[in-house]
């Protein structure tokens, strides 16, 4: 307010200036409601009100603006204070009060301090109460007592003897208190309040408010000191100037709060550790934990955290950490450093006993820096890959240099070098550059030092960090050479496939390769090199029996590192899923008890692919879509599914199998997921353009399905990729063809698969493309490379591509005219693409095999039993059409109408194509005469 206080009313006691009332930021609505109690008093009734808020509040601010409007109204005002250090003083807080309203022309009577105490305890009471009664009948009075709950128990005891005795006086009485603090003595607040108080909580300042405080306009960064603070104005004003550019008002405090608050707690048993033990925890501050660390007994502990429970320093939940980060960072900030780390490393210590996450003993172990902790290294180390994993590079980094700050043997340094060389090429490439150097300068033990590299490589998923790696594994690689083939093979042999897989154009030359390093004796060796000339045999296309006798020898031991490797997992289920026991043999190798070396694997993910990679290939589409989902679901969990090439393999052997289920809407959903820009790795990006392909062909759009198709196999060609058997994109593309009118493109690539198909020498292959070279023949050609690769498919696992062979086959008999052997054909493709869950295929299979049945039904036009197709195409021949032009208009071969003529001159005993005609004739006059 503007106004002068009225010099008829004097202000007096706390000393109240004569001056405006300073305006108090957000305390508009609290003043207003004191305020509206004032015409109570002036008309002659007392009246009262209780401030309550926390430490910091505005009490007292809020207090004496009100007196200062009080005193503009005509009130006069008396202001006490209550103080600890005076609390022990019998009427202090009294004489105060008194002082304030006797005028210097009171008469002499003893002063009421004098007579506090048991003998003049009626005659003090009753001067008091005179005091007060005078100065009413003066004009109204303005009571305020500051922070009653520090008064002493005599002045109390005053307050709640003149309370019901000034009902009927102009008296105003406000009394301030702290939130929940506990009652002194035997007076309770309500007591001293006189009549029933209005009862005003002061909460924290809102956005607005805190922003006018700070000196800022209102926005992001006041209302983040907002939160840090509560919207105290004390802790506000406390923060303001440590508010420099840039800084975090989460991050801040002052020390100086923080000796204030732990003063404070002083008075209460026990609190001022356990609020020591609550900073050092923060957000792990569960209560068993709060009471180890602060060394303090449970039950003692206990009435320590409700006690500041109730004053709103601890928050009141299960959890009772600091009511704001402010605080806290202020406690953290008044700790000597060493206090300060020590009980960080007994925090970390606590929390791991507990089972607590990594990340939440790696936050406690950052702070013990000044703390040797050798078991902490294993901690930061996991912390740092959750977070690498979870997209925080730089937390990954604070955390591994704080491991680096242990004693370290030269390979765990190493080792944990790598690890921070990875994270900090995510947003430094020149200092992980000079990480990778520094962890080659530690290498010793030959072995430690290519396990490490092995595991780097492995941990790697793909991109520009598999490139660091290789790089990193290829200066490791040099210091070990002198070892010889026996010490670097595993790891060059880890390098290699690492370098392929990560390439988009063709790989290195593998036989190079092997020629530097032929002599080997160690066994894990020689598995290493069975498995890269298995990959060797995959990529020529050249032998399936070398590629499987390859990897069965790989799989002769119980080390699957080589098998978790992105790249050569992918072509090894490639190859194996129609070999059952050595799908078996994958699986038990895969199924490791440790976590996967990639932080975007969930356990256990390699086998669950590997085995529905088998069970599509067996051409069991529903229990394979069980195992995808379930594992893209884990994948999602972990963020994986558009980034790890094993989480994009799932999801897109995932679609090829729900376009087989005819599941083409959760097809389309998932693939609009995917991020076909960011999977350019060799393989993930072209089983996701496969899959594509395929759906886009079921479902009509076939002009992108085939070009998708044809992207697919351009980038195999270019990685040269000649395996036929890895994504069968020829067949499909044929089929595509074939449906767009481009018949010599379909005879191109069905002619390619073939050959492909009979160097490669595999029955699924082969039969695959037998059947697409049954599409772009003709007549007896089709069908014999039909029935062959049914024969063929018969003895490979491959029960969908039999499925399709048998339709193809039977579709082809029914053109043909043969009707009884279509329909047998068919109702074994009926079966089987059912029992695969195969839906678009088994209904396809079943129209075709009612038309099969309704063209052996004789026509009811005639008597000699000419098929519905018979006799079309007798009539068509009979008005002169030949055979060429029938075949056009009915979509079948010469052949095929041939035969059907030479049935129809059988069943109406004609020679020939003159006679037909008449035959005809008479055959209708007789069935009209019947």
């Amino acid at each position: 307010m503007d106004t002068e206080v009225n010099p008829e009313h004097p202000v007096s006691g706390a000393s109240v200036p004569k001056r405006p009332a300073p305006r108090l930021p957000g305390r508009e609505p609290e003043l207003g409601r004191l305020t509206g109690l004032f015409p109570v008093a002036l008309g002659g009734s007392a009246a009262s009100a209780v401030l309550i808020g926390e430490f910091g509040m505005g009490k007292s601010a809020t207090l004496r603006t009100a007196a200062a409007l009080a005193a503009d109204a005509g009130f006069t005002v008396a202001i006490a204070t209550g103080s600890r250090l005076e609390s022990h003083l019998a009427g202090g807080l009294v004489r105060q009060l008194a002082d304030a309203l006797e005028g210097p022309d009171a008469p002499p009577r003893p002063p009421v301090a004098e007579l506090c105490g048991p003998a003049g305890e009626s005659e003090a009471l009753d001067i008091f109460f005179r005091i007060v009664r005078e100065a009413s009948a003066r004009g109204p009075l303005f009571l305020g007592i500051d922070n009653v709950h520090l008064a002493d128990a005599w002045s109390m005891r005053c307050l709640a003897y003149i309370r019901n005795r000034v009902l009927d006086l102009p008296v105003f009485i406000l009394l301030t208190s702290l939130t929940g603090h506990p009652p002194h003595r035997e007076v309770a607040l309500l007591e001293m309040a006189g009549c029933t108080p209005a009862t005003i909580t002061l909460n924290g300042l809102g956005d607005a408010a805190a922003a006018e405080i700070l000196g800022l306009a209102p926005g992001e960064l006041a209302s983040a000191c907002r939160e840090a603070t509560g919207g105290n104005p004390y802790l506000l004003q406390a923060l303001r100037p440590r508010l420099l550019p840039g800084a975090d008002p989460h991050e801040l405090g002052s020390s100086l709060i923080g000796q204030v608050l732990h003063t404070r707690m002083q008075e209460f048993p026990h609190a001022p550790a356990i609020l020591h033990a609550a900073a050092v925890l923060g957000e792990d501050a569960a209560f068993d934990l709060l009471a180890k660390l602060a060394g303090v007994d449970e039950l003692d502990a206990l009435q320590a955290i409700d006690t500041m429970v109730r004053l709103h320093v601890l928050n009141n939940s299960s959890q009772p950490t600091l009511t704001y980060s402010f605080v806290r960072n202020s406690l953290l900030k008044d700790m000597p450093k060493t206090t300060r780390a020590v009980n960080h490393s007994r925090a970390a210590k606590l929390l791991t006993e507990t089972g607590a996450p990594a990340e939440r003993v790696a936050a406690h172990l950052l702070e013990a820096t000044s703390i040797r902790i050798p078991w902490a290294v294993d901690v930061l180390r996991l912390s740092a890959r959750d977070a690498v994993f979870s997209g925080r590079p730089e937390l990954a980094a604070r955390h591994l240099r704080r491991a680096l700050e242990e004693r370290l043997t030269s390979g765990r340094r190493m080792a944990v070098l790598l690890q921070l060389a990875h994270a900090e090429f995510q947003f430094d490439p020149p200092a992980a550059a000079k990480r990778v150097r520094e962890a080659v300068d530690t290498v010793g033990n030959r072995e430690t030092a290519a396990y490490i590299a092995t595991a780097m490589l492995l941990s790697l998923c793909g991109g520009q960090d598999a490139r660091l790696g290789i790089s990193a594994a290829g200066q490791i690689a040099a210091r070990l050479d002198a070892g010889g083939p026996d010490a670097v093979w595993p790891l060059l042999c880890m390098t290699y496939l690492a370098e392929a897989g990560s390439r988009l154009g063709p790989p290195p030359e593998f036989r190079d390769f092997e020629e530097q390093w032929a002599p080997l004796t160690d066994p894990a060796a020689q598995r290493s090199r069975s498995a890269l000339l298995a990959l060797d045999a995959v990529r020529s296309g050249e032998s399936a029996q070398d590629a499987v006798g390859h990897f069965a020898d790989a799989l002769t031991g119980d080390d699957g590192d080589l098998f978790e490797q992105h790249y050569f997992f992918t072509l090894a289920t490639a190859v194996l899923s129609d070999e059952p026991a050595h799908v078996d043999r994958l699986c038990r190798v895969l199924d490791v008890e440790r976590e996967p070396w990639d932080v975007h694997v969930p356990h256990g993910a390699l086998p669950t692919l590997a085995r529905g990679i088998a069970l599509q290939a067996s051409g069991d589409l529903q229990r394979a879509s069980v195992h995808f989902e379930s594992l893209l679901r884990r994948f999602d969990e972990r963020g994986g599914t558009t980034t790890c090439p094993v989480g994009v393999l799932c999801a897109a052997k995932l679609v090829e199998c729900w376009v087989d289920l005819g599941r083409f809407e959760a097809a389309t959903s998932l693939l609009d997921r995917m991020d076909f820009v960011a999977s350019q790795g060799l393989f993930t990006h072209t089983y996701l353009l496969y899959a594509r392909g395929r759906l886009r062909v079921a479902t009509g759009y076939t002009r992108f399905g085939f070009e998708d198709l044809l992207s697919c196999g351009r980038r195999l060609a270019h990685h040269g990729m000649r395996f036929p058997g890895f994504v069968p994109w020829r067949a499909h593309a044929a089929r595509a063809a074939l449906a767009l009118g481009q018949t010599d493109d379909a005879a191109r690539l069905a002619e390619e698969d073939m050959n492909a198909a009979a160097r490669w020498g595999a029955p699924r292959p082969l039969g695959t493309a037998l059947t697409t070279l049954g599409l772009v023949r003709e007549d007896d050609e089709a069908e014999r490379a039909l029935q062959k690769a049914i024969t063929t498919l018969r003895s490979s696992p491959a029960r969908l591509q039999l499925a399709n062979a048998l339709t193809e086959l039977g579709t082809l008999q029914a053109r043909h005219g043969q009707s009884e052997k279509a329909i047998e054909t068919l109702r074994q493709a009926v079966e089987l693409s059912e029992h695969c869950g195969a839906r678009p295929l088994a209904r396809r299979a079943a129209e075709e095999l009612r038309s099969s049945r309704r063209a052996l039904t004789p026509a009811k036009d005639n008597e000699h039993g000419l098929t519905r197709q018979e006799n079309r195409i007798a009539v068509m021949a009979a008005q002169g059409l030949t055979n060429r032009e029938i075949a056009t208009a009915l979509h079948l071969t010469r052949r095929t109408v041939e035969l059907h003529l030479s049935g129809a001159y059988r069943k109406l005993g004609i020679p020939g194509r003159a006679e037909l005609g008449g035959a005809l004739a008479k055959s209708s006059s007789r069935v009209d005469g019947r």
